[in-house]
C-alpha cells in the first residue's frame, strides 16, 4: 500500500487536531493506493494460506444495524428450495488483505494488525448514516467551531475519493486490540472509503481521549 500524497488532505489533518478543556481528538484522513508492496505481497500470501478460508468471509453486522437495533444479529435463512443463504454481509481475502495492509502501513511500527480477522470489520450500507454520526460526534466536542471544519472536511474527502462511489467498512476491535482502546479513550472511530474504480482507499480515523 502507497501513501498518496495530497495537500487537501494535509490541511484537513491539520484542522482535525481538536483541543477542548476535558478532551482532544487527533484526527487524521489518509489516501492509499492499491499497490502492493514486497511487505504486502508477504500478508497477502499468509491469508490465502490459511487453512479452511474461504474466498468469502463474514462481517460483523454494521455499526448503524448494531446502533439502532442493539438486540439485533444477523442469522441465516432458507430459500424455498431449502439452501441455506448467509443473511451477514462478507469480504472476500483480497479486500480482507487492502484492509489490514492499510492499518499496517497507517499505524506502523507502533502496531501489527495482520492477525485482524473478518468478524472484527463490518460493511457500512449507509453513507448518510455514517456522516450523521460522525458529525455529531466531532459537533459534541468543538460545538459551533465545527461548522467551519465540516465546510472543509466532506467536501475534501469527496474530491479525493468520490464518497458515493464508495464501498465503507469500518474496523471495530476488540478493546485490547483497538490503537486508542486504553483507558481514557472516549470514542473512536476507523473507516475505510474503498473506491474500486480508482483503485484507491481512504482511511479515516477519529479517536477522541480524555486529557
Amino acid at each position: 500500500m502507497k501513501l498518496l500524497e495530497n495537500p487537501l488532505l494535509d490541511a484537513l489533518n491539520s484542522a482535525l487536531s481538536i483541543e477542548e478543556d476535558s478532551c482532544q481528538i487527533i484526527g487524521r484522513v489518509e489516501s492509499y493506493s492499491c499497490k502492493m508492496a514486497g511487505t504486502d505481497k508477504k500478508l497477502f500470501k499468509s491469508l490465502n494460506q490459511e487453512p479452511g478460508a474461504s474466498d468469502l468471509q463474514a462481517l460483523s453486522p454494521p455499526q448503524s444495524v448494531i446502533s439502532q437495533s442493539p438486540g439485533a444479529h444477523y442469522g441465516r435463512s432458507f430459500s424455498s428450495d431449502n439452501e441455506e443463504q448467509p443473511l451477514c454481509d462478507v469480504i472476500n481475502r483480497k479486500m480482507l488483505y487492502y484492509l489490514i495492509a492499510m492499518l499496517n502501513a497507517s499505524f506502523y511500527p507502533d502496531y501489527d494488525f495482520s492477525n485482524a480477522k473478518s468478524h472484527e470489520f463490518s460493511k457500512e450500507p449507509s453513507l448518510r448514516w455514517l456522516v450523521d454520526t460522525i458529525n455529531s460526534n466531532l459537533y459534541a466536542v468543538s460545538g459551533e467551531t465545527f461548522n467551519s471544519l465540516k465546510s472543509q472536511l466532506w467536501p475534501a474527502m469527496d474530491t479525493e475519493i468520490g464518497l458515493q462511489n464508495c464501498d465503507i467498512y469500518s474496523y471495530n476491535p476488540d478493546l485490547e486490540l483497538d490503537p486508542y482502546g486504553e483507558e481514557g479513550n472516549i470514542w473512536s472511530f476507523n473507516y475505510f472509503f474503498c473506491n474500486k474504480k480508482l483503485k484507491r482507499i481512504l482511511f479515516f480515523y477519529l479517536p477522541c481521549q480524555k486529557v
